[in-house]
Protein backbone atom coordinates (compact mmCIF):
# COMPACT_ATOMS: atom_id res chain seq x y z
CA UNK A 1 0.00 0.00 0.00
CA UNK A 2 1.04 3.02 -0.93
CA UNK A 3 -0.06 7.22 -0.60
CA UNK A 4 1.81 9.81 -2.19
CA UNK A 5 0.61 12.80 -1.42
CA UNK A 6 -2.58 15.31 -3.92
CA UNK A 7 -4.11 18.04 -3.02
CA UNK A 8 -7.74 18.52 -2.19
CA UNK A 9 -8.17 20.39 -5.04
CA UNK A 10 -6.51 17.94 -7.38
CA UNK A 11 -8.59 14.81 -6.11
CA UNK A 12 -12.07 17.46 -6.63
CA UNK A 13 -11.05 18.21 -10.19
CA UNK A 14 -10.29 14.06 -11.27
CA UNK A 15 -13.89 13.35 -9.54
CA UNK A 16 -15.89 16.24 -10.37
CA UNK A 17 -15.82 14.75 -14.07
CA UNK A 18 -17.27 11.53 -13.98
CA UNK A 19 -20.43 10.40 -13.64
CA UNK A 20 -21.30 6.62 -12.81
CA UNK A 21 -23.45 4.37 -14.88
CA UNK A 22 -26.87 5.19 -12.97
CA UNK A 23 -26.01 9.12 -13.31
CA UNK A 24 -24.28 9.71 -9.57
CA UNK A 25 -21.64 12.39 -10.10
CA UNK A 26 -18.47 10.83 -8.27
CA UNK A 27 -17.31 14.03 -6.33
CA UNK A 28 -21.04 14.20 -4.88
CA UNK A 29 -20.58 10.03 -4.23
CA UNK A 30 -16.77 10.91 -2.11
CA UNK A 31 -18.33 14.19 -0.27
CA UNK A 32 -21.24 11.92 0.87
CA UNK A 33 -19.47 8.68 2.16
CA UNK A 34 -16.17 7.32 1.97
CA UNK A 35 -15.39 5.46 -1.19
CA UNK A 36 -13.38 2.55 -2.30
CA UNK A 37 -12.85 3.25 -5.56
CA UNK A 38 -12.04 -0.04 -7.33
CA UNK A 39 -10.08 0.47 -11.35
CA UNK A 40 -10.71 -3.03 -13.01
CA UNK A 41 -8.35 -4.58 -15.61
CA UNK A 42 -10.86 -5.82 -17.84
CA UNK A 43 -13.86 -8.75 -17.61
CA UNK A 44 -12.02 -11.43 -18.90
CA UNK A 45 -9.39 -11.42 -16.34
CA UNK A 46 -9.86 -13.83 -13.08
CA UNK A 47 -8.24 -11.87 -10.95
CA UNK A 48 -10.96 -8.45 -12.01
CA UNK A 49 -13.32 -11.16 -11.28
CA UNK A 50 -11.93 -12.35 -8.09
CA UNK A 51 -12.02 -9.05 -6.85
CA UNK A 52 -15.64 -8.16 -7.18
CA UNK A 53 -16.24 -11.07 -5.67
CA UNK A 54 -14.23 -10.16 -2.85
CA UNK A 55 -16.21 -6.64 -2.85
CA UNK A 56 -19.36 -8.64 -2.74
CA UNK A 57 -18.29 -11.02 0.20
CA UNK A 58 -17.58 -7.72 2.28
CA UNK A 59 -20.61 -6.09 0.82
CA UNK A 60 -22.37 -6.15 4.11
CA UNK A 61 -19.07 -5.09 6.13
CA UNK A 62 -18.75 -2.31 3.90
CA UNK A 63 -22.26 -1.36 4.54
CA UNK A 64 -21.71 -1.21 8.39
CA UNK A 65 -18.53 1.14 7.83
CA UNK A 66 -20.74 3.66 5.69
CA UNK A 67 -18.18 2.87 2.91
CA UNK A 68 -19.33 2.76 -0.94
CA UNK A 69 -17.97 0.72 -3.35
CA UNK A 70 -17.49 2.18 -6.96
CA UNK A 71 -16.13 0.15 -9.92
CA UNK A 72 -14.07 1.66 -12.60
CA UNK A 73 -14.05 -0.71 -16.05
CA UNK A 74 -12.89 -0.46 -19.17
CA UNK A 75 -16.07 -2.57 -20.60
CA UNK A 76 -19.65 -1.96 -21.79
CA UNK A 77 -22.12 -1.66 -19.64
CA UNK A 78 -23.91 -4.31 -20.49
CA UNK A 79 -21.16 -6.68 -20.09
CA UNK A 80 -20.18 -4.77 -16.58
CA UNK A 81 -23.92 -5.52 -15.70
CA UNK A 82 -23.89 -8.97 -16.17
CA UNK A 83 -20.71 -9.57 -14.23
CA UNK A 84 -21.86 -6.97 -11.18
CA UNK A 85 -25.43 -9.10 -11.82
CA UNK A 86 -23.87 -12.43 -11.13
CA UNK A 87 -21.19 -12.10 -8.09
CA UNK A 88 -25.06 -10.02 -6.30
CA UNK A 89 -23.40 -6.44 -6.82
CA UNK A 90 -26.32 -5.22 -9.31
CA UNK A 91 -26.67 -1.98 -7.36
CA UNK A 92 -22.82 -0.86 -7.35
CA UNK A 93 -21.81 2.26 -8.76
CA UNK A 94 -19.92 1.77 -11.70
CA UNK A 95 -18.21 3.82 -13.61
CA UNK A 96 -17.72 3.21 -17.90
CA UNK A 97 -14.05 4.34 -18.75
CA UNK A 98 -13.20 3.21 -22.14
CA UNK A 99 -10.51 5.79 -22.72
CA UNK A 100 -9.45 5.13 -19.41
CA UNK A 101 -9.04 8.69 -19.12
CA UNK A 102 -9.95 8.50 -14.94
CA UNK A 103 -6.79 5.22 -14.77
CA UNK A 104 -4.51 7.58 -16.53
CA UNK A 105 -5.63 11.15 -14.50
CA UNK A 106 -2.66 12.03 -13.10
CA UNK A 107 -4.46 11.52 -9.00
CA UNK A 108 -4.70 7.75 -10.50
CA UNK A 109 -1.69 7.25 -12.49
CA UNK A 110 -2.32 3.47 -12.85
CA UNK A 111 0.21 2.04 -15.51
CA UNK A 112 -0.19 0.50 -18.74
CA UNK A 113 1.52 -2.70 -18.88
CA UNK A 114 2.09 -5.52 -22.07
CA UNK A 115 -0.19 -8.33 -21.10
CA UNK A 116 1.99 -10.74 -21.64
CA UNK A 117 4.78 -10.00 -19.48
CA UNK A 118 2.24 -10.08 -16.72
CA UNK A 119 1.26 -13.35 -17.57
CA UNK A 120 4.30 -15.01 -17.24
CA UNK A 121 5.03 -13.56 -13.52
CA UNK A 122 5.54 -16.00 -10.87
CA UNK A 123 3.28 -13.86 -8.59
CA UNK A 124 0.62 -14.43 -11.51
CA UNK A 125 0.92 -18.17 -12.10
CA UNK A 126 0.63 -18.78 -8.10
CA UNK A 127 -2.02 -16.73 -8.33
CA UNK A 128 -3.92 -18.55 -10.59
CA UNK A 129 -2.46 -21.91 -9.02
CA UNK A 130 -4.13 -20.46 -5.73
CA UNK A 131 -7.41 -21.04 -7.15
CA UNK A 132 -8.25 -17.27 -9.85
CA UNK A 133 -8.71 -19.73 -12.54
CA UNK A 134 -10.52 -22.32 -10.47
CA UNK A 135 -12.94 -20.35 -9.14
CA UNK A 136 -13.63 -17.31 -11.73
CA UNK A 137 -12.35 -19.04 -15.01
CA UNK A 138 -10.18 -17.35 -17.26
CA UNK A 139 -11.37 -15.42 -20.37
CA UNK A 140 -10.47 -13.79 -22.98
CA UNK A 141 -8.68 -10.51 -23.00
CA UNK A 142 -12.04 -7.23 -23.27
CA UNK A 143 -10.82 -3.89 -23.97
CA UNK A 144 -7.65 -2.57 -22.74
CA UNK A 145 -5.46 -5.80 -21.19
CA UNK A 146 -2.97 -3.74 -20.89
CA UNK A 147 -4.49 -1.29 -18.63
CA UNK A 148 -3.28 -1.87 -14.39
CA UNK A 149 -6.03 -2.50 -11.77
CA UNK A 150 -5.43 -0.15 -8.46
CA UNK A 151 -7.86 0.67 -5.52
CA UNK A 152 -8.08 4.07 -3.35
CA UNK A 153 -9.69 4.89 -0.48
CA UNK A 154 -11.36 8.04 -0.27
CA UNK A 155 -12.32 10.18 2.80
CA UNK A 156 -13.72 13.45 1.37
CA UNK A 157 -11.84 14.46 -1.43
CA UNK A 158 -8.23 13.05 0.32
CA UNK A 159 -7.21 9.90 -0.84
CA UNK A 160 -6.49 8.32 2.31
CA UNK A 161 -4.62 4.80 1.72
CA UNK A 162 -4.71 3.09 -2.01
CA UNK A 163 -3.19 -0.37 -3.63
CA UNK A 164 -1.47 0.27 -7.25
CA UNK A 165 -1.57 -3.19 -8.59
CA UNK A 166 2.18 -4.31 -9.00
CA UNK A 167 0.73 -7.41 -11.02
CA UNK A 168 -2.18 -8.30 -12.14
CA UNK A 169 -2.14 -10.90 -9.20
CA UNK A 170 -1.49 -8.39 -6.21
CA UNK A 171 -3.86 -9.99 -3.21
CA UNK A 172 -5.29 -6.73 -1.30
CA UNK A 173 -5.74 -6.12 2.00
CA UNK A 174 -9.42 -4.43 1.51
CA UNK A 175 -9.84 -4.37 5.62
CA UNK A 176 -6.32 -2.39 5.59
CA UNK A 177 -7.75 -0.44 2.91
CA UNK A 178 -10.67 0.91 4.49
CA UNK A 179 -8.90 0.91 8.21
Amino acid sequence: MRTRPRSREEVAAALVVVTTESGANLLGLAEASPVLLIFLRHFGCSFCRQTISDISDLSGEMQERGVRPVFVHLGTPAIAKAHFDYYGLSDVERVHDPQARLYQHPVFGLERESAASQLFKPAVIAGWLKGAIFKHGIGTIQSDGEQMPGIFFLRGLEIVREHVHKTIADEVDYRALMA
